[in-house]
């Protein structure tokens, strides 16, 4: 499909570019808070992959801290997460950073959410699907529920999404974005809170699988 192919790239970076030079003086602020907040990390980075499955490091800004306990094992997220993250996460503003991985051609503004590497094994033949197209900062999962939908769920709108690809679907998705997050509806302070990590469910349920037979 030529949308696919050629000009949903050039509907993002046309987006992305211009998103990005209207929000410099937002993100150059957010950059500076965090220098003093997260002690000199304003950024995270995370590997994800990517179209084709090609791994990426995910740029977010970085809403929680590195606070470990006496083992040296890093504290649950809750206990992290500062005051100013909680901000950047409920406005979505943690995001910015995104709008440049798009730009390098690592993510979409529309596609599937980019989760953990160590997902890859885990997905049937039908989920990998979701790799098949550049991830996006937002999707259809995620104006579908968010974090409110379980795996199976989250996962058949990322399949949904790569089979009815259009340029009127990424519009929608775009537009119903948006008024998601002016009026935070199904915003979480994590994309996976509350979840059990996609890794461990699908062990869990090979697992019940093995005792039932």
């Amino acid at each position: 499909m030529i949308y696919s192919s050629f000009f949903k790239r050039i509907f993002d970076l046309v987006l992305s570019v211009v998103g990005f030079v209207i929000l410099l003086p937002v993100f150059i602020t957010i950059w500076i808070i965090l220098l003093f907040v997260n002690n000199g990390k304003p950024f995270f980075l995370q590997p994800r992959p990517g179209k084709n499955e090609k791994v990426f490091n995910i740029l977010k800004f970085k809403s929680m801290t590195d606070k470990r306990d006496e083992n040296g094992k890093l504290l649950p997220d809750e206990l992290r997460v500062t005051k100013f993250g909680t901000f950047l996460r409920k406005s979505s503003l943690d995001e910015i950073p995104q709008l440049l991985s798009i730009i390098k051609g690592d993510m979409s503004l529309i596609g599937p959410r980019p989760l953990r590497v160590r997902y890859l094994p885990y997905y049937t033949k039908e989920e990998q699907i979701r790799h098949t197209v550049r991830p996006g900062v937002t999707g259809l999962a995620q104006i579908s529920g968010r974090n409110l939908l379980d795996w199976d769920k989250r996962l058949q709108k990322d399949i949904e999404y790569v089979n009815n690809l259009s340029f009127g679907l990424d519009i929608q998705i775009l537009f119903k974005t948006v008024l998601k997050v002016l009026s935070n509806n199904d915003v979480a302070l994590d994309s996976e809170s509350g979840m059990i990590d996609f890794d461990e469910e699908r062990k869990n349920k090979t697992s019940k699988k093995t005792t039932d037979l």
